[in-house]
């Protein structure tokens, strides 16, 4: 992936003290935000991926499964059984509505999965976890995260990148962009933007100064959060994700 300058706008002076942080990592497809997530991981930062969890909670027999083939057809299924991803993709893609339908759908299990994740990670006492959620802001997980990252490319980049990894017409990829919330709008809203546009050897180099952001000693905000802090900050999360 290609990659550029970073920016930051949210100076961190406030007191700090070990405990636990949550680290939003954003961006839109072919972005390059799965490079920025495989670079925490390998500094032994875990990662939480919303994408994988999303993979895990429509397979075969899952209440998730059950639910999406009730409701868009067995035509969306390998004969395996299992969902057959890019078919699903292409209606959902295709139709704003049925895309809505298929959120409303699984978002209580994806939001559940990435819960257990994050506190059996907790439980084992990780100070700072990076949750990689493409939808950080549709899903309104952001108000969990700090600092949030996101990862930008202009769209004339964006949209090349994209046909070119999936091999699709412009029409398709146009229309996979065209479902995400804007870069820009995502940019604006972030605590740290990484211009995703130069080489990886760029990339690599600003994600060094990411990952001393993120690995600063920590506020006492956060520190409510550890397993020296109170439960009750987990209890509140539980509920929020749930209501």
């Amino acid at each position: 992936m290609l990659s550029g300058s970073i920016n930051y706008k949210v100076p961190y002076a406030e007191p700090t003290i070990r405990s636990m942080r949550l680290v939003g990592l954003t961006g839109g497809i072919a972005s390059g935000k799965s490079t920025v997530s495989t670079l925490f991981k390998s500094h032994g930062i875990p990662v939480v991926d919303a994408d994988l969890v999303a993979r895990n909670v429509v397979k075969k027999g899952t209440g998730g499964w059950k639910k999406v083939v009730a409701t868009f057809g067995e035509e969306i299924l390998q004969p395996d059984g299992e969902v057959d991803r890019p078919r699903l993709g292409q209606i959902v893609f295709s139709d704003p509505g049925r895309r809505q339908l298929l959120n409303k759908i699984l978002a209580p299990h994806i939001s559940s999965g990435i819960f257990w994740q994050i506190f059996k990670l907790w439980i084992k006492g990780f100070k700072v976890i990076v949750l990689d959620i493409p939808l950080l802001f549709e899903a309104k997980m952001d108000k969990f995260t700090k600092p949030i990252i996101v990862v930008w490319v202009d769209p004339e980049t964006q949209l090349q990148r994209l046909m070119a990894r999936d091999r699709t017409s412009e029409e398709d990829a146009r229309s996979r962009i065209n479902a995400q919330m804007s870069l820009d709008l995502k940019r604006s809203k972030a605590d740290t933007v990484i211009e995703n546009t130069g080489s990886l050897d760029d990339l690599e180099e600003n994600f060094r100064k990411v990952l001393f952001e993120v690995t600063r000693p920590l506020t006492w905000t956060e520190f409510g959060l550890s397993r020296q802090g109170a439960l009750l900050a987990l209890v509140s999360v539980i509920l929020e994700i749930f209501v």
